[in-house]
């Protein structure tokens, strides 16, 4: 008799990982920290330190930059009249993975989504 065993690797105790949660950790966390605190690994060659995400509410009166965040993150509509941008143009970025999997329209889509899902979860981070 062959006896087969299971073994349930979803605990009680294990915690679901948001879509916004793991975009940050694998677009993110590399400048700005696993908190978002602007001290991540790579935060020491950059020529600029990465913001500080966790007081964003704090900054702006008690209330998140909701849309700031998300314009700065999509970075596609920022104006090269404000400068130098040392943050990579995730919009762009995304948008070149998304529209070959989901064509033009659908890419658009999918990179709005996975930009607001960042937002969202930086949203998380405030102190």
């Amino acid at each position: 008799m062959l006896c087969v065993c299971v073994l349930h690797v979803g605990t009680p105790f294990a915690q679901e990982q948001s879509y916004g949660e793991a975009e940050y950790l694998n677009s993110c966390a590399a400048c700005h920290g696993l908190y978002g605190r602007g001290d991540g690994p790579l935060a020491e060659v950059l020529t600029k330190r990465p913001a500080d995400l966790t007081v964003l509410e704090m900054q702006n009166g008690g209330e998140f930059p909701y849309y700031l965040v998300f314009a700065t993150i999509d970075g596609r509509s920022m104006t090269p009249s404000h400068g130098a941008r040392e943050m990579p143009v995730w919009g762009q970025q995304f948008l070149e993975d998304d529209s070959k999997a989901y064509g033009p329209i659908g890419g658009e889509a999918v990179t709005q989504e996975r930009i607001h899902a960042l937002t969202n979860y930086i949203a998380t981070l405030q102190r």
